[in-house]
């Protein structure tokens, strides 16, 4: 008996095409679009693979699916109060680890090389002879060790930084030299030279960056946020970075997106903006996991980077 796929997303005709191709046993898709409104509903989908904030629309009116499997790495829309739970749900893991140490590193060794500065001195017509700092010796702590921030360990070690990880319990990265937990985020904050946050969003870390934990950085740390936007209380770190508190700043996500015109980040000192751009999707890396995931669906095997729904990630 086949497996009848629906495909939601944005970018379905690439997915619909590379799973085609990909000649999956038993799986037919049922249905592959942009939009949920034309999903049809009286068909019996036993999986559905896409992008959250569209599957969480209509899931509730497909009784029969048992797996879903998201494009995303952050699955809140299908999380939210009265949503299904009795299906098994995995999020895109492995994939955006690479593009994020691009991104987290381009930024940590422009502010280290001052770059930024020395192209503004450069259009002034002024010799900028300033010796670089170096990321050698500095020390990098990383929100959330999960596979991204394992990436962003290893990472670091290349690059001659000591390493420290803050996260709810797992210590499984070798990279990070040493791990805080629960209420040591105070001794983990106040010894840093770079703070990257790449934590999920959950109850427990909604604000968890705020005017008090914030004041625990040291005056010249700089803050990255490739996590979610509501890690951060936006206007304590806009005020933060103002009254000259942080050394810096490089945002990725916010709490609204876009960021609205009035927003105070728009005209903060030492801030960075980059509009959620920092890992876009790759939709043949997440076709791949999506095919090596339903290998282990057909064969019965437990499948890969299954999401808790009362943790939340």
């Amino acid at each position: 008996m086949s497996n009848q796929l629906l495909i939601l997303s944005r970018d379905y005709k690439l997915y619909a095409q590379a799973i085609q191709q990909a000649n999956l046993a038993n799986c037919v898709i049922a249905h592959a679009g942009s939009s949920a409104g034309e999903v049809p509903i009286q068909l019996n989908f036993d999986i559905a693979f896409g992008e959250p904030n569209l599957l969480a629309s209509v899931l509730p009116q497909l009784p029969s699916v048992r797996w879903v499997q998201s494009t995303w790495a952050g699955v809140e829309p299908l999380l939210a109060s009265g949503q299904r739970t009795d299906y098994t749900l995995t999020n895109a893991r492995g994939v955006f680890g690479k593009l994020m140490v691009e991104y987290v590193f381009g930024y940590l060794l422009a502010h280290e090389r001052r770059i930024f500065a020395r192209w503004q001195n450069q259009n002034a017509q002024q010799w900028d002879a300033r010796p670089p700092g170096t990321l050698q010796g500095k020390r990098l702590g990383l929100m959330g060790v999960g596979s991204i921030g394992g990436e962003l360990a290893k990472a670091g070690v290349f690059f001659g930084m000591e390493v420290w990880g803050y996260t709810r319990a797992s210590e499984d990265c070798q990279a990070v030299s040493r791990y805080f937990h629960g209420e040591q985020f105070a001794q983990f904050l106040g010894n840093l030279d770079y703070l990257v946050c790449v934590l999920p969003n959950t109850q427990q870390t909604v604000g968890l960056l705020n005017s008090q934990t914030l004041a625990f950085l040291p005056k010249h740390a700089v803050l990255l946020n490739v996590g979610r936007g509501k890690s951060i209380d936006e206007s304590a770190l806009a005020e933060h970075l103002t009254a000259g508190k942080l050394g810096g700043a490089v945002l990725d996500v916010f709490v609204q997106e876009p960021l609205p015109l009035s927003h105070p980040f728009w005209h903060t000192p030492n801030l960075l903006i980059t509009s959620h751009t920092a890992a876009l999707s790759d939709p043949l890396a997440l076709t791949n996991l999506f095919v090596r995931n339903y290998q282990h669906w057909h064969e019965k095997k437990s499948l890969q980077y299954q999401v808790d729904f009362h943790l939340g990630y």
